[in-house]
């Protein structure tokens, strides 16, 4: 199972170091990244692989957001069924 997770904001020193952090933290493994600065506005999209979470989803949903709010970052996740779907035409 993999989650999609994108990041949001004003940019500052060590978002990608706190958000990985806090993946590492639940046991969600960083596949692939992807990251970008446009002027002030920093930009990123993670593939993770929650198989091996510590926490329901659902939780693990919840403490990113919450490390979003800490950070004035938006975090989103998004179970890769539910990306799938949403994309699949």
């Amino acid at each position: 199972m993999k989650a999609v997770i994108t990041v949001t904001g004003k940019d500052s020193v060590g978002i990608i170091a706190q958000v990985s952090t806090e993946c590492a933290k639940y046991g969600a493994n960083i596949l692939d990244i992807s990251q970008s600065v446009l002027s002030d506005y920093f930009a990123m999209i993670m593939l993770a692989d929650i198989q091996t979470l510590t926490l329901p989803f659902a939780d693990f949903v919840d403490k990113m957001s919450e490390l979003g709010h800490e950070r004035g970052l938006e975090i989103h996740v998004m179970h890769e069924d539910i990306f799938n779907t949403m994309h699949h035409i």
